[in-house]
């Protein structure tokens, strides 16, 4: 992840995104870069237009909101379930009060 976030930081400042530049963020932040990996990350990067993936996952999380949908639904079927409980005792109960008529009917 300190990768991208290398390649990131030099997207920021309007720096060409480059293996020596990943690799001395790197250096800067204490680790010991992987050239093979700063290699793949540069080669994907120069195929992808940065601005418009940071715009596409800005997005990502308000899309994800919808989420919170389902919770709603349970909240539903909870008083649905709720209503079926007192159709079922309610039934119940008029079934024994016409039990009761019957003796004495």
């Amino acid at each position: 992840m300190e990768y991208v976030y290398s390649a990131l930081i030099l997207h920021s400042l309007g720096k060409e995104i480059t293996e020596d530049g990943i690799a001395n963020i790197i250096k800067a932040a204490g680790a010991e870069p992987d050239t093979a990996r700063i290699k793949a990350l540069v080669s994907a990067l120069s195929e992808i237009d940065i601005e418009e993936a940071i715009k596409t996952a800005a997005i990502a999380p308000a899309a994800a909101a919808p989420a919170a949908a389902p919770a709603a639904e349970e909240k539903k079927e909870e008083k649905k379930e709720e209503k079926k409980e007192e159709e079922q005792e309610e039934k119940k109960e008029e079934e024994a009060i016409a039990g009761l008529g019957a003796l004495f009917g």
